[in-house]
């Protein structure tokens, strides 16, 4: 088998038994891009040299966890020295002065770094076609979208170029683009994981999570990346336990949650019959499965675009061309402001950003964004209910599989909806991952989701585990 379909744990065990050197691992994967990356386009920008090098590697302490794997990272997580640009005009020419702290945790556990993924703009997207620097293509079929915004981490975990990515995740930014492309995403509970470093889309509803080709990868970068940080104040001060060791054991016992709201008209008939055998394999496992109800999910979407706009507005403020990336050389100060923001910005950011700026605008505060956070307790509080009943929850993670590129970039609503059955999670603060569960008829990927209480990732990832050892669907390939 190639080293490249191998996973991150069954590499690093080669690393750690000198089976296998990082030097021929990194050229390996840099092979492997440069043959479809061709076809995929899923780097903005990629490193012939590791961009980390491991010194004394000989003496480095090989239970760190990394030693020598390659991570691609999505090109809104600051690396030192590298340009970070969140595939935006705007930001041409930045080069990160610090590294985001996971990618310090990331040095620190022995990886290198192998290149930036592309990414809807700015984080603004389900689709990876909002982009400066082009349309990512799923490996499964090179003419649909794989999925957004961080569509470039998932198409180069399921395309090979990589084992393990970091991606981000305000409204399904992780599962929606690991759903349509046949891979792992998984989604933290907000505050688990550091956001300092990362730069911001919405705050209250941005976190770092990963991409990868089995669950226990997942664990495995988990156990690097999460913990206190006292440099994001919104990073939570909670136990991490060992993401690996909870996998263990069987599901036997467990209770799971189908809530209603979520196989509604609209949900693809080859999706629900994916999800429905998935559920079906729980029940095997002893899993005790329960009808629920989330009672304002439908209010989900419409208060996300209330909130994650207006959120955004104030935080992409700071681009104006005085400080970082593009400036227009207009000699009028006003003027220039206006055209480095009309030129750098593509039409999605401008779209959101006059979006955000109106429901925070004087007169309409109350009536749209006030209103939009006392929904977002509501939502939230549905699934505190729940979990008083169940200890996990399942649902399809898309209400459909990878659509064709040019589909629906015309249509926003459309484009929204595409994560109807993610956004309540952002908005609640909860962990969510998306595992494969199957295919349609056109041999793509179906994602099925797994929701857990805040701070239970590891509840999750047991979850997600159990399911893998008694399936196969995340062992499958695309032909490229």
């Amino acid at each position: 088998m190639e080293l490249y379909n191998l996973s991150a744990v069954e590499l690093t065990e080669k690393l750690k038994n000198k089976e296998l050197d990082s030097a021929t691992l990194y050229a390996h994967f840099l092979e492997r891009i440069k043959d479809v990356e061709g076809k995929i386009k899923a780097f903005v920008r990629y490193n012939e040299k590791p961009c980390h090098l491991i010194k004394n590697k000989d003496n480095y302490p090989l239970n760190k966890g990394l030693y020598g794997l390659s991570v691609a990272i999505k090109d809104n997580i600051c690396i030192k020295g590298k340009e970070t640009t969140c595939s935006s005009k705007i930001l041409q020419g930045f080069k990160a002065p610090y590294d985001a702290t996971v990618i310090s945790k990331l040095k620190e556990a022995g990886a290198s770094f192998i290149g930036q993924t592309n990414m809807d703009e700015f984080a603004f997207g389900s689709s990876t076609e909002t982009s400066f620097y082009g349309v990512t293509h799923n490996p499964w079929e090179l003419e649909r979208i794989p999925g957004g915004s961080s569509g470039g981490s998932a198409a180069a975990v399921a395309a090979g170029e990589v084992t393990v990515a970091l991606g981000s995740d305000t409204g399904g930014s992780i599962r929606q683009p690991a759903a349509m492309c046949g891979v792992v995403g998984l989604k933290p509970t907000y505050g688990r994981v550091s956001r300092y470093g990362l730069i911001a889309f919405a705050s209250s509803l941005d976190q770092i999570g990963t991409l990868s080709k089995t669950v226990e990868d997942a664990a495995l970068i988990m156990n690097i990346i999460s913990g206190k940080d006292e440099r994001d104040s919104t990073s939570c001060d909670v136990e991490t336990p060992d993401f690996i060791e909870v996998l263990k054991g069987d599901l036997k016992g467990l209770k799971a949650g189908i809530p209603k709201e979520y196989f509604i008209e609209g949900l693809n008939s080859e999706v629900k019959a994916a999800v429905d055998e998935a559920i079906k394999v729980f029940k095997k496992l002893g899993v005790e499965v329960e009808e629920i109800s989330l009672p304002h999910t439908k209010y989900a979407v419409s208060t996300y675009y209330l909130i994650a706009p207006a959120e955004a507005s104030s935080n992409l403020a700071r681009f104006d061309g005085v400080q970082y990336g593009v400036r227009d050389k207009a000699s009028d100060l006003m003027q220039m402001y206006k055209n480095t923001r009309a030129e750098g910005f593509g039409q999605e950011a401008i779209r959101r950003i006059i979006l955000g700026t109106y429901s925070l605008s004087s007169g309409y505060y109350e009536a749209y964004y006030l209103k939009a956070l006392k929904a977002r307790a509501i939502i939230a509080n549905d699934f505190k209910e729940a979990f008083k009943r169940v200890d996990f929850i399942l649902t399809p993670t898309t209400p459909t599989t990878a659509f064709k590129i040019n589909e629906k970039i015309a249509d926003p609503l459309q484009m929204y909806l595409s994560d109807i059955f993610t956004i309540p999670v952002n908005l609640a603060g909860i962990p969510a991952m998306s595992i494969p569960c199957g295919f349609d008829s056109k041999k793509l990927p179906v994602g099925l989701q797994i929701i857990t209480k805040a701070f239970d990732e590891a509840t999750m990832l047991k979850v997600g585990y159990g399911y893998q050892q008694n399936t196969s669907w995340h062992k499958e390939k695309p032909n490229l």
